[in-house]
């Protein structure tokens, strides 16, 4: 899929065209500067896609395209989930853009007992919602039509719970004795991944997680940030469960 995609509300095959206007529209036409006969792709973000063709423009935001045809991606198997301890400064939103790109399902922030950064009041609440902005920009940048759902901040039990439930459990962590590029991986069903702050996993938390069912892996010799672990892991997981091939 090459086409640029826009995210729009309430996308269905009930009509024949489709006014995209507003940020999205203006976006379109003032920025990308699409012409009459070029092909887009609508989406909702959550696995409902259009392929349009751009029948004309008016003014600076307003995009008509005809819908040439709609239809329903269906969830990717595995399911990836990434539970990521909350970085310092930006590296949170870089360590989403990333793990979207490559096509991480689920991005879980995790306040672990390390992190220098704290998620409290309207400053959570402000953090939040730029992870989850940065997973819709970089969803339509990489022309997905699912985008990751960005959960609220976790507790320590909350991710343990999470790690219980899912079919296969890792944590990033240096006293792990197998590579996760030689875990037995399900082919199906939820895949939950633990990255762990600058500081790292506290062993009360491995604790924690080890009792509900995750294993401690390592990635290779060298040590990453925490902004770039869940990406490189994703990847890894996405080449073994056979999503990317």
């Amino acid at each position: 899929m090459t086409a640029p995609v826009f995210v729009v509300d309430g996308l269905d095959d009930s009509r024949a065209e489709f006014v995209l206007d507003g940020p999205e529209g203006r976006h379109a036409v003032s920025v990308k500067r699409l012409q009459p006969g070029e092909r887009i792709v609508l989406t909702d973000g959550a696995g409902r896609w259009a392929d349009c063709e751009v029948t004309a423009t008016e003014g600076k935001d307003r995009l008509v395209v005809h819908l040439v045809s709609v239809a329903e991606e269906p969830p990717e198997s595995p399911r990836i989930t990434v539970v990521q301890a909350l970085p310092k400064g930006d590296r949170g939103e870089l360590a989403v853009e990333t793990m979207t790109e490559v096509g991480v399902d689920a991005v879980v922030p995790w306040q672990a007992s390390r992190c220098i950064t704290q998620w409290k009041g309207e400053r959570g609440l402000k953090a939040l919602g730029k992870w989850r902005a940065t997973a819709r920009e970089a969803g339509k940048q990489s022309r997905r039509v699912r985008f990751p759902e960005v959960a609220d901040a976790a507790t320590t039990k909350q991710v343990a719970a999470l790690l219980a439930e899912a079919d296969f459990a890792a944590v990033l962590h240096e006293s792990g004795e197998e590579p996760l590029a030689r875990a037995e991986l399900p082919t199906d069903g939820e895949i939950v991944l633990v990255v762990g702050p600058e500081g790292g996993v506290s062993p009360e938390e491995l604790a924690v997680f080890e009792e509900a069912g995750a294993k401690a892996y390592v990635l290779g010799r060298t040590v990453l940030r925490t902004s770039t672990a869940g990406t490189a892991a994703a990847a890894l997981l996405m080449g073994r469960t056979g999503r990317w091939s």
